[in-house]
């Protein structure tokens, strides 16, 4: 098969084909090739071929005439087509060019060979050069971790003894105030619920960010549990101050040990690091980033300065050990007032929230179903412009094959005014077809809109309930007792 446009292989180019069993008569091939002209379109122009191109095409010979009132050329006129040299042998190069590009090619076979052996031996000496500075390098840095390492773990001894020692201080003077510690502690578990639970609703999103009564009485809760602390809080100033130094110092110390095991566990992976270990990668450019904060003095200072700090608190709170012992009745029972009230609101919320959610599922059930029905007849829109597209390539491809019947034979007949008028109301439906696949679309994205802003405000919905049901209610089925919250066990 040749593609349209480009010149025709000559005949010798293609393999000979096989002598068939039953040869035409001389008189029949000979009167196919008469009175033959090819036809050329004066419509027509391809300027990227040769005019000779023309001129050889239409010697060419061909089996059969154009069309039946068309015969073709008189046998007189036909020019053969035959090789004069034996069996079609056409010679492209002498066997003195074959023996040269031969010889041409082993030299250069051999200079390459010659060149890449020298390159092998080059490259075996640098590798080795190589080899032996990393080995030594690497070996040098290995070294320097190890000792790296011994040094976090005498520092990080020391602040293990620090810590042990700061605890059991803060224990001793914890015990002496025994009472009033449980006290104030039970009124911390409320606040953090009540705290926690306006945290955890002010994760609800978009509408359901309303400043309702739930949220009121929260805080009105916080309010009271803070007020019933700060009562508590007056008798216990001196000791509270003395176990915040002591917990500030405690968490220094903590804080100091927790960065010294990190870098300790970082600093003996990187010493136990080798060519062979598992997660070793690239990190372009790490060597230029200096993330330092401190140098050896100022470490190892730094510690040392944790540690007498620690000391000097353990020394003040040994001589601060007194006890004090306040009630206040009313505490407790203003709070648990205040936690019913709490609870009332959400439930109220909740049921609300899902209500308005049974809702919005419905409509989105509604709305999907609309959505599946917008989308098969896209499709079908679709297809049928598929299938109307090929019916328009038919009809066009018929009028441009119509376009190459030869002088007088371009004929507007009825064929070719039904083709054109077939190509035109095909084109008429395409438009049209077109236009309510636009419109089924822009339907189905105003659908699809509102399907978001259901599934939008459903997650909502799903969030504040579960927010208001699970997190906040979840954390309020318990609440210290009265005997608790006094301090009493």
């Amino acid at each position: 098969m040749e593609l349209y446009g480009y010149p025709l292989k000559a005949k010798y180019c293609y393999p000979k084909p096989p002598p068939t069993k039953i040869l035409p008569a001389t008189s029949t091939v000979a009167a196919s090739y008469k009175n033959r002209i090819p036809y050329q379109p004066e419509s027509i122009s391809l300027p990227w071929l040769p005019n000779a191109y023309y001129k050889a095409a239409a010697l060419n010979p061909t089996l059969a005439p154009l069309s039946e009132s068309f015969p073709g050329l008189p046998p007189t006129k036909i020019i053969p087509f035959i090789s004069e040299r034996p069996n079609g042998v056409f010679t492209r190069h002498t066997l003195d060019d074959w023996h040269r590009s031969n010889m041409t090619n082993y030299k250069e076979s051999e200079t390459t060979r010659h060149n890449a052996e020298r390159l092998r031996a080059d490259l075996n000496r640098t590798i080795k050069d190589v080899y032996q500075q990393a080995k030594r390098t690497q070996g040098e840095s290995t070294k320097n971790l190890g000792e790296r390492v011994n040094d976090i773990e005498y520092w990080k001894s020391e602040l293990c003894l620090e810590l042990d020692a700061m605890i059991r201080e803060t224990n001793s003077l914890t015990d002496m105030q025994k009472r009033l510690e449980r006290a104030l502690a039970d009124t911390e578990g409320p606040f953090q619920v009540a705290h926690k639970c306006l945290l955890n609703r002010e994760k609800r999103m978009g509408i359901d960010l309303v400043h309702d009564d739930v949220e009121k009485q929260l805080i009105t809760e916080i309010k009271v549990i803070r007020s019933c602390r700060e009562r508590l809080q007056q008798c216990l100033d001196t000791v509270n101050a003395q176990l915040m130094c002591n917990k500030e110092a405690r968490q220094e110390l903590e804080k100091d040990l927790a960065d010294k095991q990190m870098g300790h566990h970082i600093d003996n992976k990187c010493y136990q690091l080798k060519n062979t270990s598992r997660g070793i990668h690239y990190y372009r450019g790490v060597e230029r980033i200096d993330a330092t904060v401190s140098v050896p003095e100022t470490w190892a200072r730094f510690t040392d300065n944790n540690i007498f700090r620690s000391q000097s608190q353990r020394a003040t709170s040994a001589k601060l050990r007194a006890s004090t012992e306040s009630m206040l009745m009313g505490t407790a029972d203003e709070m648990w007032r205040q936690f019913s009230k709490v609870n009332d609101a959400f439930t109220g919320r909740i049921t609300e929230i899902a209500n308005a959610k049974s809702k919005i599922q419905t409509h989105l059930a509604k709305t999907r179903q609309e959505i599946f029905q917008i989308e098969t007849k896209i499709q079908v829109i679709q297809k049928t412009i598929k299938d109307k597209e090929v019916q328009l390539k038919v009809a066009q491809t018929r009028l441009d094959e119509r376009t190459r019947r030869p002088n007088v034979e371009l004929c507007r007949d009825a064929a070719q005014l039904r083709l054109v008028h077939e190509v035109n109301e095909i084109n008429e439906t395409l438009r049209n077809l077109h236009q309510c696949l636009r419109a089924s679309e822009d339907m189905l994205q105003m659908l699809v809109r509102s399907k978001a802003v259901l599934e939008h405000d459903l997650v909502v919905k799903n969030n504040s309930l579960f927010i208001d049901q699970e997190r906040c209610m979840g954390m309020r089925k318990t609440y210290p007792s009265t005997v608790q919250i006094l301090g009493y066990v």
